[in-house]
């Protein structure tokens, strides 16, 4: 047709594992609000037991969970995709403090806690609009 312009999206997908079901909602209907398709699981054994290699451009992981925590979680993940990138979610300031401590020191050397793929880290609670934008940030990093 003359005169229309075609436009071909490429949505990035998100896999969100958080153990408080308001808050997946909630997160899940922002980031969907802005272009992204979301998974969401609040369990993680569950996650885990559908986790597919090169399924999703970034994985947001609540750190305190029952079952199996997110880091317990993003050391199976990644036995089956290295390459995804991961970011750790908490309210909890000592292990938001852990995390970012445990993963930085893994930047200058070898580790057992995986490759370079966690940067992010979001501390709860977070404005809804700043929880996007560092979702935004981190898949376009």
């Amino acid at each position: 047709m003359k005169g229309v312009t075609t436009t071909i999206v490429n949505t990035k997908k998100i896999l969100l594992v958080d153990d408080e079901p308001d808050l997946t909602m909630v997160f899940s209907m922002a980031l969907e609000d802005n272009g992204f398709k979301v998974d969401v699981f609040n369990d993680p054994l569950l996650a885990l037991s559908e986790f597919k290699k090169g399924s999703y451009d970034l994985i947001l992981l609540d750190y305190k969970m029952p079952n199996m925590n997110g880091f317990e979680l993003y050391t199976e993940i990644i036995k089956i995709d290295d390459k995804v990138k991961v970011c750790f979610i908490t309210a909890y300031e000592i292990y938001y403090e852990e995390l970012k401590k445990r993963f930085q020191s893994s930047f200058s050397m070898p580790s057992a806690y995986g490759k370079e793929n966690v940067k992010c880290f979001i501390s709860k609670p977070i404005e809804i609009d700043d929880f996007v934008n560092k979702v935004k940030e981190e898949i376009a990093s």
